[in-house]
């Protein structure tokens, strides 16, 4: 048996290891991110327009796969008026949007403008962005690591963040989102409900960036509601935390309220044309989706028909996530039924694929919103690789394609590798979908118990 001593020392070389591998995780994050930058950097420098635009930019963005939103944004936004955003903007009867409104959450939007404050071209607003966007990146490595140990390499060193890190204004939101799982899980000092609700700020923080952990505060009030981590064979009735699901829900839509109405009152006009914007824009060539690549061929090629597809798109698309919503949560409710815990975070990584699979823009970038889930849950690394394959499919492939669309070369091969990405990430979305719901968060799955050693001739086991 061992003793006190023997098992402090075990906890602390424990702690040690995971420092050491925190440390080392977080180097190599902030290395794949410098790489990241240079590839981006590609795109911008001397010599510059008047209006501060790289001469470089229009020339080599798709050939050489250095396009990224943020050089694009800095013309157009009024970012480089350094007008503040939403106050006066607006958007005219053509989706124009005018006077500094962007088509982003209000957090992004100020994001944007602090990158911009003490820049002159969109080089420069590449570097300050860059520099501001880069503490989210490395502290969602670290919060990672410490949930999921050595998975945490696939985020901090993996192809994703070399393409998509500086692409567009990404790292902030997933960075609420991994703090929100992080609350929850590591920091069991405080009660369930108490995490709950400071897991909600969070992820109020994240739709005021990009929308989308918003989805994820109906799972989290699931696993409030039913009493967090239980065990099966506890015999104890599952009491229902009604108050604590409702304190987590108040903190969620609270904190979106408290951070969007100063925008919508200074600035109504500028506020609501981020959600005109949304609404208004089609799924076209642009937007890497199912709809275009699959259900645009249905319709005709004239004018008409391409109103009636976005007519289709803009109701299917919509009815088609809401029900893979509704569809996670049941899933969720049967593993309820059978484990005695309500799987959130595979819930809200099942929820985020039904969104990523039938909205009608899937931009490249998202998939940096996908890569926590695969480091935080048991996921099989086959099936990540697969994913990762089609991902570069996509965010290298597709530059390429309208680089010879351009050009006047010839399209087909290109064509087919965006095809090939599209189709192969849509179907490994509908394997992450199951999967999510049933596998186990990474480092929870119990260790065997140890085999018994016995003496030569005795029953009777070693101690």
């Amino acid at each position: 048996m061992p003793t006190r001593l023997a098992a402090s020392d075990t906890i602390a070389g424990r702690a040690q290891r995971t420092t050491v591998l925190a440390a080392v995780v977080v180097l190599l994050c902030g290395l794949t991110l410098a790489l990241a930058y240079a590839n981006k950097a590609r795109c911008a420098g001397a010599p510059f327009a008047e209006n501060g635009r790289s001469a470089v930019f229009d020339v080599i963005k798709d050939s050489d796969v250095c396009y990224s939103d943020i050089q694009f944004l800095w013309l157009g936004r009024d970012i480089d008026q350094h007008v503040f955003p939403y106050v006066d903007g607006g958007i005219t009867d053509d989706g124009m949007l005018t006077g500094g409104a962007v088509e982003y959450p209000v957090l992004s939007g100020v994001l944007m403008w602090l990158g911009a404050v003490g820049a002159d071209n969109d080089a420069e607003f590449l570097l300050h962005s860059a520099l501001l966007l880069a503490p989210f990146a490395l502290l969602t490595a670290w919060l990672l690591v410490r949930l999921a140990g050595r998975a945490a390499l696939l985020w901090a060193a993996g192809p994703p963040l070399v393409l998509y890190a500086f692409h567009n204004w990404e790292l902030p939101v997933v960075c609420t989102a991994v703090a929100a799982v992080y609350v929850v899980t590591a920091l069991t000092r405080y009660s369930l409900r108490t995490r709950g609700i400071l897991a909600a700020v969070l992820l109020g923080i994240g739709f005021c960036l990009k929308l989308y952990p918003g989805i994820f505060v109906l799972p989290l009030l699931a696993y409030v509601l039913t009493g967090g981590q239980r065990d099966i064979d506890d015999p104890t009735p599952t009491r229902f935390d009604v108050r604590g699901a409702l304190l987590t829900a108040a903190a969620a839509v609270g904190t979106v309220v408290v951070v969007n109405l100063p925008f919508a009152v200074a600035g109504y006009d500028g506020w609501r044309a981020s959600i005109t914007f949304q609404q208004l824009r089609q799924a076209d060539i642009t937007t890497n989706s199912i709809w275009y690549w699959g259900l645009r061929q249905l319709f005709g090629q004239d004018t008409d028909g391409e109103n009636v597809f976005q007519h289709v798109v803009s109701i299917a698309s919509p009815t088609l996530v809401l029900t893979s919503f509704a569809l996670a949560m049941w899933l969720g409710w049967k593993r309820f039924t059978m484990t005695g815990t309500f799987p959130w975070i595979g819930v809200s990584g099942a929820m985020l694929c039904g969104f990523l699979l039938f909205h009608k823009v899937h931009s490249p970038q998202y998939t940096l919103w996908l890569v926590p889930f695969l480091v935080l849950l048991e996921v099989p690394w086959a099936v990540i690789g697969g994913y990762l394959i089609a991902d570069a499919a996509i965010g290298i492939g597709v530059f390429r394609y309208f680089y010879s669309i351009g050009s006047g070369n010839s399209v087909d091969s290109m064509e087919n590798i965006v095809q090939f990405g599209v189709w192969g990430r849509a179907a490994l979305l509908v394997v992450f979908f199951f999967l999510f719901v049933r596998v186990l968060p990474r480092g929870t799955r119990p260790e065997p118990p140890p085999i018994p050693r016995f003496e030569p001739g005795s029953l009777v086991p070693v101690a």
